[in-house]
């Protein structure tokens, strides 16, 4: 049985930040390598303009590619109402969306305040009507900013109850430029929680400066269990400066796995898939422990 349901964001998160462009008959190959592995929801694409981010030119071929898939969710980001339509018209299954509580990395990022771009997420909703995809609000920069600095925590609940309110399926907290700790992400799950209960969902961490396992593991004891990550590390945003370094999947699967936690992904697969990356984009930087040092003697995957 699965205990814990990891998305695996890596061709999303991780493409839009990098460096290198990676071909698309790569990323479909990649995709259903890691779909082989376990991997039961992939955020394979987004919807913004090709201009701004040129990885994401073809999300509409990938997310078509994606839905062949058996046993695979597939997700994909929309930033607005626009977006929101072109991932409708390509059949995403669930759709996510970025909705910071910063108020300078929300102009950055969007276009829109804070406040706007709940507005934007309310008619996405609206149109949605009853049946449709699933709809993810993300609270972008929940533990704090590059731009902004610190973020108030009464301002990531209220956005987070604004956000529940709308209509949306779940609500994840993003540690989008890696400044949460374990104990700023218990506080904030925990307050997020009291106010709209199992609305709040998701863990979107980044490990910018190492603590991406412990908070993961902070959010799993205030009772997460979905939690996205990206192979390799891959990621980052690319308008917030120096928002790099998702949480590793495979350093994720493991850390649970040997826990006696089970994520539903085969290790070994898993590996075979990071190599299928690596080898499309031999340029950029990958990391992960895993990747180093591979399982220690005796490991068992949970049951």
């Amino acid at each position: 049985m699965r205990q814990i349901h990891i998305c695996e964001v890596g061709p999303r998160d991780g493409l839009q930040n990098a460096h290198h462009l990676m071909p698309t008959e790569a990323k479909k190959a990649w995709i259903a390598a890691m779909a082989a592995a376990g991997i039961a929801e992939i955020e394979v694409g987004s919807f913004v303009p090709p201009k701004l981010i040129p990885a994401m030119a073809d999300t509409a071929e990938i997310v078509a590619f994606a839905l062949t898939l058996k046993n695979v969710k597939t997700v994909a980001l929309a930033p607005n109402v626009k977006g929101f339509e072109r991932a409708l018209a390509a059949g995403a299954q669930k759709i996510t969306f970025p909705v910071s509580a910063s108020r300078q990395h929300s102009l950055a990022n969007v276009r829109m305040t804070p406040e706007q771009m709940a507005d934007e997420v309310k008619k996405c909703v609206q149109l949605r009507g009853k049946v449709g995809p699933e709809i993810e609000a993300g609270v972008a920069t929940a533990f704090g900013c590059t731009m902004q600095g610190e973020v108030p925590e009464d301002d990531v609940v209220r956005l987070a109850v604004r956000l529940a309110e709308s209509g949306v399926d779940c609500v994840a907290l993003a540690d989008t430029v890696g400044y949460a700790n374990p104990a700023q992400i218990r506080r904030i799950f925990r307050r997020v929680k009291s106010e709209i209960g199992n609305k709040l969902e998701a863990a979107h961490l980044h490990n910018t400066r190492g603590l991406g396992l412990a908070n993961a593991l902070a959010a799993y004891e205030e009772g997460v269990r979905h939690f996205d990550s990206s192979m390799g590390g891959l990621g980052g945003c690319p308008f917030a400066p120096g928002a790099s370094g998702n949480v590793i999947t495979e350093d994720l699967v493991y850390m649970f796995e040997s826990m006696g936690v089970s994520t539903g992904i085969d290790l070994d697969k898993l590996m075979e898939a990071r190599k299928l990356m690596v080898a499309a984009i031999p340029e950029e930087p990958v990391y992960g422990h895993m990747a180093l040092a591979g399982v220690h003697k005796g490991f068992r995957a949970a049951a």
